[in-house]
């Protein structure tokens, strides 16, 4: 899937060489400020390195278009937009800027249920609170389905229990439909308990990758 060789980043990441499979879960551990989201934002072009390669499906993300490499790899920002409007503008915006067909409304309850948004696609995103709007947006790029999802600490603003579902359900979706879910996250007990693989980074150095 992935194959980082040679990576540097400013001075903020330096990476020998690292692979991340596909239809698999990794998650990317560390402290704050260790590189994790950067690593990131280097899978799908958000930023480019400053030295070495990066491959996707063994072509060079460099001379991949960079539209085409986010329609199949779409990443999650810790902190996503929500754009003006309603909850249905917002589940259906991706699949506007991806150049996807919409779909109908049950398909839009569906997402909604599986994220835990108990609320009609006609009321006023602005409305909602930190933890739903990022429900919200984690809806919207579901309904992308793209092969990579890259999700920045998806579960930051959600109590415990809310984040135990909300992870549960990802995880499903991704393993029943054979994705590749590469997701950052401050909590070692996500990691430990649903990951395939845990990439750990201390300082932009990888330290650490094993299979749990």
């Amino acid at each position: 899937m992935f194959l980082l060789k040679n990576i540097k980043y400013r001075d903020i990441l330096d990476i020998k060489q690292l692979h991340i499979p596909s239809d698999k879960i990794t998650c990317i551990v560390g402290e704050s400020g260790s590189g994790k989201t950067t690593l990131l934002r280097l899978l799908n072009k958000m930023i480019s390195c400053t030295e070495g390669e990066i491959y996707y499906n063994h072509n060079p993300i460099s001379q991949i278009d960079s539209i085409d490499l986010r329609r199949d790899v779409v990443m999650l920002p810790q902190a996503p937009a929500i754009f003006p409007g309603t909850i249905e503008d917002n589940l259906l915006v991706g699949l506007r800027f991806s150049e996807k067909p919409l779909v109908n409304q049950d398909k839009l309850a569906e997402i909604l249920k599986m994220v835990h948004l108990n609320k009609s696609p006609k009321e006023n995103a602005s409305q909602l609170s930190g933890g739903e709007k990022q429900r919200l947006a984690l809806g919207r790029v579901i309904l992308m389905a793209p092969a990579v999802f890259l999700l920045d600490e998806p579960s930051s603003a959600l109590d415990e229990s809310t984040e135990k579902i909300i992870i549960e359900q990802l995880v499903d979706y991704v393993k029943q439909n054979h994705k590749t879910l590469i997701m950052v996250t401050h909590s070692k007990k996500i990691a430990q308990t649903y990951a395939d693989y845990i990439v750990e980074i201390k300082n932009g150095n990888l330290i650490d990758k094993r299979r749990e």
